[in-house]
């Protein structure tokens, strides 16, 4: 871990076997830590598994993986309704959302977000790009 500052956590993963599972790890275990739902857990582990395999297939790493919850008392630069996941990649070109077909094993991964986020975006930093979404949290 990169970073914890209580509402956030963050990590960098580079782009070798393993890193997926790390990855997912990682992310479960902050979530817990944090009491969270554990169906907006699995959500989030499926997500970040699914945006991070699409960073190791097209660039040789790092992989930035960046979780913020909202702050108890809905004050301050993490006030948001839900959960925020980011993961970052060295390559500037935005994904492409594509329409998979039955027998495709890939393409899928945006797809998931877009269906299970409540929003969800791309944008551009100064070494590579940041695709993030947000959950809604239950209550």
């Amino acid at each position: 871990m990169i970073d914890t500052e209580g509402d956030s956590a963050e990590w960098s993963f580079p782009a070798v076997p393993g890193a997926v599972r790390t990855a997912r790890h990682a992310v479960h275990e902050a979530l817990s830590c944090w009491g969270l739902d554990a169906a907006v857990g699995d959500v989030t582990v499926l997500l970040v598994s699914e945006l991070v395999t699409n960073s190791m297939r097209y660039t040789a790493g790092p992989i930035g993986v960046r979780l913020e919850r909202p702050r108890p008392d809905g004050e301050g630069p993490a006030a948001r309704p839900g959960l925020l996941v980011e993961v970052s990649d060295p390559l500037p070109d935005p994904p492409t959302e594509r329409m998979a077909g039955p027998d495709d094993e890939g393409g899928r991964g945006l797809q998931l977000v877009a269906c299970s986020a409540r929003r969800w975006g791309t944008r551009r930093g100064k070494s590579g790009k940041t695709v993030w979404f947000e959950l809604a949290l239950p209550g």
